[in-house]
């Protein structure tokens, strides 16, 4: 039989009276799945030991955006010359 999320959380709550954060972790991940869309049996069978999680604030105080990086051997533009501004003649 399938447990809700209701369940789950009140397992993970018991686990973490009980100091077994290990599996306190597991019920919260598969909360997690069961939230986002996942169905039971797959959430149940999910191995979520080797997700990382992204950490806030890389990019700013209160973002949770990752930070950027370049492609593999991209190289940036060279800069323009500061004697030929505007390209413009006057």
């Amino acid at each position: 039989m399938t447990e809700t999320a209701d369940q789950l959380r009140q397992r993970m709550e018991a686990a973490v009276a009980a100091l077994d954060f290990e599996e306190a972790r597991r019920l919260r991940d598969r909360i997690g799945l069961l939230r986002g869309g996942a169905d039971p049996a797959s959430a149940a069978a999910a191995d979520t030991s080797g997700l990382t999680r992204q950490q806030p604030g890389a990019m700013g105080l209160g973002s949770g955006r990752a930070r950027v990086e370049a492609p593999p051997g991209w190289k940036p533009p060279p800069k323009p010359d500061p004697t030929t501004r505007n390209g413009k003649r006057k």
